[in-house]
């Protein structure tokens, strides 16, 4: 058993990360799933409410809040599936990481997924969006991140892919953690 977390800044690569996994057949478990579930059953637009439902569900339920709830996901993917392989899409702090270590153990394994902010802005806006996010500018989502613990999470990371070059790149250097695991690529 294998659990693979990926931490970054928004429009490191963290989504593209998680399609290739699942392209290689292997689930993923997405933290922000999480939180637009709790958006939508408060009624809430997730598009417009996705940070201030994550603040608050750490606020109202501990800081692991968000990866205490997506434990059972990830048990039920590597319980269900022929995989021994599971990937937790998103981690935003290091007392996310202890939840993932303590449950997980050497079993787990996080890798940061790093680009310049210019970088990131710009493939945020070749998405067909601006550098906002219901309001909120790409700076200001960097702020409130690394605000819950992400800059500890990432400093943290067994392996770290500086997603600045080609997409095929980055692509095969995601696949080699999932085949032959985080030394691979250090």
């Amino acid at each position: 058993m294998t659990v693979i977390g990926t931490v970054g800044l928004p429009g490191s690569g963290k989504g593209e990360a998680a399609e290739v996994a699942r392209e290689m057949g292997v689930p993923v478990v997405t933290m922000g799933d999480v939180i637009r579930r709790e958006c939508r059953d408060r009624g809430l637009d997730p598009a417009s409410h996705h940070g201030e439902i994550a603040q608050a569900l750490r606020e109202e339920n501990g800081p692991a809040a968000i990866a205490e709830r997506s434990l059972p996901l990830i048990e039920e993917r590597l319980a269900d599936d022929d995989t021994d392989t599971v990937l937790v899409d998103g981690l935003r702090s290091d007392v996310e990481l202890e939840a993932f270590r303590d449950r997980f153990g050497e079993d787990f394994y996080l890798v940061s997924i790093e680009a310049p902010f210019e970088v990131r802005r710009e493939r945020i806006t070749d998405r067909g969006r601006d550098d906002t996010d219901g309001g909120e500018s790409l700076r200001e989502r960097d702020e409130r991140e690394l605000g819950f613990g992400m800059g500890a999470a990432m400093e943290r990371a067994d392996v770290t892919i500086e997603n600045t070059d080609t997409l095929e790149r980055f692509r095969r250097q995601v696949r080699t953690v999932f085949e032959d695991g985080p030394e691979a690529v250090r």
